[in-house]
């Protein structure tokens, strides 16, 4: 005859056990796993019994004792078996005196789960546990990662795709994605590697989260000045701005609050070794510090460092300024490929153009034949008269200019540059559309506020300019923008 075979009797500290290792290795906290572990007991109580069935669940974690509760009514009739049971039923299970209208209290005995539940009811209640906590384990780590935005972390590569770095940090799976990564550099697996949390994604609040880390964001320049330089780190030296193109060339404005602190040398260190440091990992991209300052003039001047500049026009209004630069340092203030003009613009905010000392201005009636007569005769009348009038003048003051499109007035633009053997300012053709769209929307206004607009619009261009002198002190500003009217008498 075959063997009967025996259920063994369930060990509940062992399950509690479980819990607790679980909760441990994951990071969940123990009351929130142990609140999901009485929600799955209580979900097999309501398949058995009914959903309208409310059992009293006791976990101890600490004691490794479960206990499950059932009361229901005593009634002669059942009718809702998760509420109710029959006296019978009562005279049967105990010898205890009840009587119709008493709460019998049912416990639930865990000696024998799957009988008492079912094979399948468990699997599907382990499940359903299962997949609770793995959801909870990944908004642990979109929480952990979330709060760590803008530090840096060490990992170790383990994966490098086409597209993307994939890193490990404390067990967890980060990414680089190749926008991020210094283009210069050359990763290998199982390398150690420092990289800032730019952002970390997820689709649905059950889907793994997305961890971004970058190498080639401004903010990873700033944590590697905070790690290095004490000053930086203690709040003395602040660093006010950063321009940086990965790999090639940063420029960092700082500025001390302490005045027997000079922020650059800080920054730079005794014979470079601060500094150098910072170069070393960010592969060798060269760091221009320079000292920070509250007048545009004097910031856009140290900015174009290296080069050394004649002049500056300044339109605060417009945040653009028109950089006079000797010849012999023409080459420097542009830099390979426009590198340092571009940082400098991104460092001080404002759009640069840069002209050669000594450049000529041409009266626009030069270029009347490939403007054309009429438009050219509407430029004029808006009181603009050399090429240089036009290229610095304002983009909606041109664009209000009748027969005035964008087209055509990118394409004067360009006449007049070819002619000067000067290069386009890059974001050009994005401002032009900016202006463009603004002039469209100001349309809908009332009459009395496009007069205004167009009244402030044809007002004169008013620039701050300053001379090159040997001390930045010495450089003045004069803010023409606020002068008051000459006096008429």
């Amino acid at each position: 005859m075959p063997r009967k075979k025996t259920q063994s009797k369930v060990d509940k500290k062992a399950i509690i056990a479980a819990f607790v290792e679980i909760a441990k290795e994951r990071g969940i906290d123990r009351d929130l796993i142990q609140g999901k572990f009485e929600d799955m007991l209580r979900m097999l109580v309501r398949k058995k019994y009914g959903e309208d069935a409310e059992p009293d669940i006791i976990v101890n974690m600490d004691r490794g004792d479960i206990e499950i509760y059932l009361p229901r009514t005593v009634v002669n009739y059942v009718l809702n078996p998760a509420k109710e049971i029959s006296f019978s039923e009562v005279q049967r299970r105990t010898d205890e005196e009840y009587e119709v209208g008493d709460e019998y209290i049912e416990e639930i005995s865990l000696d024998n789960i799957s009988k008492e539940f079912g094979r399948q009811l468990i699997m599907y209640a382990k499940q359903i546990l299962s997949q609770q906590l793995r959801d909870i384990e990944k908004n642990n780590i979109f929480l952990e990662y979330e709060e760590k935005i803008g530090e840096i972390i060490v990992g170790e590569i383990y994966q490098i795709r086409r597209n993307d770095i994939l890193i490990l940090h404390n067990k967890h799976e980060v990414r680089m994605p190749v926008e991020e990564q210094i283009p210069t550099e050359r990763y290998k697996k199982n390398a150690t590697i420092r990289a800032i949390v730019k952002e970390v994604r997820r689709s649905t609040p059950t889907s793994n989260p997305d961890i971004i880390v970058s190498r080639a964001d401004e903010r990873f320049l700033q944590r590697l000045f905070e790690i290095e330089i004490p000053e930086v780190f203690d709040g003395i030296v602040e660093i006010k701005a950063i321009a940086r193109e990965p790999g090639e060339r940063a420029k960092v404005a700082v500025t001390s609050y302490d005045e027997r602190v000079d922020p650059v040398g800080a920054c730079i260190g005794m014979k470079g070794i601060r500094i150098n440091a910072i170069v070393r990992e960010v592969a060798g991209e060269t760091i221009d510090v320079i000292e920070w300052s509250d007048d545009p003039v004097v910031f856009i001047a140290r900015a174009l460092s290296p080069a050394k500049v004649r002049q500056i026009q300044v339109n605060t209004d417009n945040k653009t300024a028109v950089v006079v630069v000797p010849d012999d340092q023409v080459s420097l203030a542009i830099g390979r490929n426009g590198q340092n003009v571009r940082l400098a613009s991104r460092l001080t905010g404002y759009t640069l153009t840069l002209v050669k000392e000594g450049s000529e201005d041409i009266e626009l009636i030069e270029f009347r034949d490939d403007i054309g007569r009429e438009l050219y005769e509407q430029i004029i009348e808006a009181h603009i008269d050399t090429a240089r009038e036009f290229l610095e003048a304002d983009l909606k003051q041109l664009l209000q200019i009748p027969k005035m499109t964008p087209e055509k007035l990118l394409a004067i633009r360009k006449l007049i540059l070819d002619e000067f053997n000067e290069q386009e300012l890059p974001d050009i053709r994005e401002r032009v559309a900016i202006a463009h769209a603004q002039l469209e929307e100001s349309q809908q206004a009332s009459p009395a506020d496009i007069g205004e607009e167009i009244e402030e619009m044809f007002s004169e261009y008013e620039t701050e300019t300053y001379d090159e002198l040997d001390d930045d002190e010495d450089l003045t500003t004069e803010d023409t923008s606020s002068s008051p009217e000459p006096d008429k008498d």
